[in-house]
């Protein structure tokens, strides 16, 4: 975890906060709590890192920026689902296969908030404006183009990447929250634009996918990467690998952009996670992708111990500014300050679970990795694509952006005749048991 104490160059960097998100609530006893986006950027602000930030409300993503990757069908079922009509949720298996994204009043709200985040921070990038965007509202991995997936409804990820693509010839997605990355894996599949790479816990964990062998298909094999993790992975080995796998990536790849969705679930004590990774070994991965000095865009998404998940991307806030040196330990006084109790302090405590990530698993699984790697071409050959006006509408196709009655079929050619104008301004099949089932587990 050196590069936590290594000096950092300057970054501009953007921080995209609506304060509205934190009032927004999932249904009772519901595990995914909005709040810890309130309590994290109270702990930002109370370390006076806003007046080292840009620090914007993001505009609400509308329906036509939903729709560039989901379908106007399932956009139209989340304007109208509510509590009120929940049988025609649960009955309509087609857009949520498990009962883990209930209805709830102000869903769509809370998706276009969600939505909106990711794609303003991502426009920052591509205008030039930062050099780092942060989103922490951002980070909902799970859901699909037409499927509402573990706590999440709208894949703001896939839509902040779809950005990043109208200018960058290649985006690299890394993520390190303890569910694999499945929404945007997918999404980019058969695609060699993107390369997505997803460390995770594997085995009987939501949601089931992720193996090491699963490395996208057609013109997408090979850019697809899955570290498939066991419980109990601890700081030094994650960040060993961490850093060997991505600045493999990193070489082979030559990323224009690289967005890093770091869910906070993967942290030591989380209600719903496995592994016992610190706040600093956790952070230690935001600070060596910022060593490659390319466009990073910071998103959040899982983490349900909430004043662990503000510890730490408060703490991942001072890595994209630099500042994390220079930060007491001791949390400062903030509206929440007692939910941090009884310590008060800005970490997250590994504890003495055991760890069943052998070195020669561990070893076996990043050869494999490497493996697939060596059977790239150093980096695609797509030319930088070019905004123009006067743009039709482009809906991500899978592998390519398509004109919805176009027969064009080449992926640069349909980027460089587009310009969003967006302006700055069952993860568990049954969550209510899994969460319990959690807590239980804790309690003994």
């Amino acid at each position: 975890m050196d590069d936590l104490q290594l000096p950092h160059t300057p970054r501009r960097v953007s921080y995209f906060y609506d304060p509205d998100v934190g009032g927004f609530a999932y249904p009772y006893q519901h595990p995914m709590k909005p709040h810890r986006m309130r309590m994290a950027h109270a702990l930002i602000g109370s370390y006076g890192m806003l007046g080292r930030m840009q620090v914007v409300r993001p505009r609400r993503a509308n329906e036509l920026d939903l729709t560039r990757f989901h379908t106007d069908e399932y956009i139209q079922f989340l304007k109208t689902i509510t509590a009120e009509n929940y049988m025609e949720w649960t009955a309509n298996k087609k857009f949520c296969q498990t009962d883990d994204c209930p209805p709830w009043d102000g869903l769509f709200d809370f998706a276009t908030l969600t939505a909106g985040s990711s794609i303003s921070a991502a426009h920052s990038l591509v205008t030039g404006h930062s050099d780092i965007a942060i989103a922490w509202a951002g980070g909902l991995h799970h859901a699909k183009r037409t499927e509402a997936s573990g706590f999440c409804y709208v894949n703001d990820i896939v839509l902040g990447i779809l950005e990043l693509l109208r200018v960058h010839a290649r985006v690299l997605y890394v993520d390190i929250d303890i569910h694999h990355g499945d929404g945007v894996e997918e999404a980019f599949y058969t695609t060699d634009r993107v390369m997505t790479c997803s460390f995770h816990k594997f085995g009987d964990f939501f949601p089931g996918t992720g193996t090491v062998s699963d490395i996208g298909k057609g013109r997408g094999k090979g850019y697809a990467v899955n570290f498939p993790c066991r419980d109990g992975f601890t700081d030094e080995k994650f960040v060993e690998y961490f850093k060997a796998v991505v600045g493999k990536i990193m070489e082979w790849f030559r990323p224009g952009a690289v967005v890093l969705q770091g869910g906070a679930d993967s942290l030591a004590g989380d209600k719903l996670g496995v592994f016992n990774l610190s706040m600093h070994g956790h952070a230690a991965c935001a600070a060596y992708v910022r060593t490659f000095n390319v466009p990073l865009m910071m998103v959040g998404g899982g983490g349900y111990t909430v004043k662990n998940v503000a510890r730490t991307w408060t703490y991942e806030t001072a890595v994209a500014i630099g500042c994390q040196t220079q930060i007491s330990p001791d949390l400062p006084n903030n509206e929440y300050l007692e939910w941090f109790g009884p310590r008060y302090k800005l970490e997250v405590l590994r504890n003495n679970m055991e760890d069943y990530n052998s070195s020669e698993y561990l070893e076996a699984t990043k050869e494999k990795i490497f493996e697939n790697l060596r059977g790239l071409p150093h980096a695609p050959s797509a030319p930088m694509a070019r905004n123009s006006e006067g743009a039709e509408r482009k809906v991500w196709k899978g592998d390519d952006w398509s004109d919805e009655d176009s027969d064009i079929d080449d992926l640069d050619k349909r980027i460089s005749g587009t310009l969003l104008v967006f302006p700055l301004c069952g993860k568990f099949g049954s969550w209510s048991f899994l969460y319990f089932r959690a807590i239980a587990r804790q309690a003994h």
